[in-house]
């Protein structure tokens, strides 16, 4: 098998949670360029028009299953949407998810459940109901989506480093109950990436001296910069990887 057939996603089919912007728009748009068909979730139809557009200039089908994660009985419906599109769902990209950075004492419960109920619950029901999906099939890749912060602490994120953390522990237990059947589950940990979610930290120039004087590549990352990994995790190429932490940041957890 040559190199560039191993990358082929030519014939196969992913659902991509949160695609409408950042990283879940970047990375619908590289399953779509490798060969790859995406069924594009968001909570707006309206906010996916313009991931749906780019990836049908590229000559690929993009479906529209709006729908809130944190919400079990939307979350069945979207993924039965998907799946009845395509037929099967050979690829997860489980991305959805939100910010609300405060200190510990202060956050409130308010805000500590509507980060756990998108950023980890809502990760938990996307991904077990494609499971079931996948599991009739014998086959398929689950791609969740953690960050740097689910494997250390950070001030003012007390609520995304646990769920960030939640979502790696889940990736693994995962790996270990689905492999069976023949399912594979990794995680991808980028460290800071420019969003929307991100651009009032990155807007500030004493914020990111300091961060980047402790980063090895001294930059932050561009959401394109996950593209060559997501296409790795969902090819033949990353066959026998499985429970696996793929952490892109930089260098930024080194130090």
């Amino acid at each position: 098998m040559g190199i560039d057939s191993l990358f082929d996603l030519s014939g196969k089919s992913a659902l991509v949670t949160g695609a409408s912007r950042g990283l879940g728009k970047a990375m619908a748009l590289a399953l779509a360029q490798a060969g790859c068909d995406v069924a594009l979730n968001a909570r707006s139809a309206d906010s996916l028009k313009e991931t749906t557009q780019e990836i049908q200039k590229l000559g690929r089908k993009a479906v529209l299953v709006p729908g809130d994660v944190a919400d079990e009985t939307q979350v069945k419906e979207f993924v039965k949407a998907a799946h009845q599109a395509f037929g099967k769902i050979d690829v997860l990209v489980n991305n959805a998810g939100i910010w609300e950075g405060t200190y510990f004492l202060r956050i409130t419960k308010s805000d500590w459940d509507k980060m756990v109920e998108v950023n980890l619950t809502g990760a938990f029901l996307v991904a077990k109901a494609v499971g079931r999906v996948m599991l009739k099939q014998r086959s398929g890749k689950i791609i969740n989506i953690a960050s740097v912060l689910g494997l250390r602490g950070s001030p003012q994120a007390v609520a995304y480093c646990v769920t960030k953390g939640g979502v790696v522990q889940m990736t693994r237990v995962m790996a270990i109950e689905l492999g069976p059947a023949g399912i594979q589950v990794n995680c991808l940990a980028p460290g800071l990436v420019a969003t929307d979610m991100t651009k009032e930290y990155t807007k500030d120039s004493e914020a990111m001296r300091q961060y980047l004087s402790k980063v090895p590549l001294r930059r932050y990352g561009q959401p394109g910069d996950l593209a060559g990994a997501v296409v790795f995790l969902a090819s033949k190429a990353s066959d026998l990887m499985t429970g696996h932490v793929m952490v892109i940041d930089g260098g930024e957890s080194l130090v």
